[in-house]
């Protein structure tokens, strides 16, 4: 579950079992957990996050959409 991102007391990160799904990241709140589709940005699902953490998390991930493309072509070509 590599970590690629802190940013704003979120942690961006992988998973590493998830098979052929489309470019996404998972997005740690502490609280919860959503999860982005990346090409578009779009939530897919969220559990346990506020509404307004959801939009900031949407954000940064619309703000850093290239760099996380970036490292999830890098993590699923190991």
């Amino acid at each position: 579950m590599p970590t690629v991102l802190r940013l704003l007391g979120f942690r961006f990160h992988f998973y590493s079992d998830e098979g052929s799904e489309p470019p996404h990241i998972h997005v740690d709140s502490g609280d919860g957990e959503c999860k982005f589709w990346l090409a578009p940005v779009a939530l897919a699902r969220q559990r346990g996050m506020s509404a307004v953490d959801i939009r900031r998390a949407e954000r940064l991930v619309y703000e850093h959409q290239a760099f996380l493309l970036e490292k999830y072509d890098d993590f699923q070509s190991q």
